[in-house]
């Protein structure tokens, strides 16, 4: 199998950490997966122009950006690093209807 077929059979935040072989806080990961996975992406999107064509050297690249990433969470927590756009909203917005501004 390729380097990227083996990565389509990896499902899960534990699986990238275990197939790159990184040493984890299963608790840390088992709370922001999620937030992981998608910061791994994100890094490999801005790391896309420069990625080396040859599978080992791609590998380390994927690997240690899959590091940095789990690492942003060990340092941090999900609330302060705003990978998510639900995160990155402000305060709630208020809104006032009049009564006579409802139409049945």
């Amino acid at each position: 199998m390729s380097f990227e077929e083996e990565l389509e059979e990896l499902e899960s935040a534990e699986d990238f950490l275990q197939y790159f072989q990184l040493d984890y806080i299963p608790s840390i990961v088992h709370v922001n997966r999620l937030h992981i996975l998608q910061r791994f992406h994100d890094y490999l999107q801005q790391a896309a122009e420069g990625m080396p064509e040859d599978e080992a050297p791609k590998r380390e690249v994927y690997s240690k950006l899959l590091m940095r990433a789990y690492q942003d969470f060990v340092e941090s927590d999900a609330q302060t690093e705003k990978v998510f756009k639900v995160f990155a909203m402000g305060e709630p917005q208020s809104a006032f209807v009049a009564l006579t501004d409802i139409k049945t």
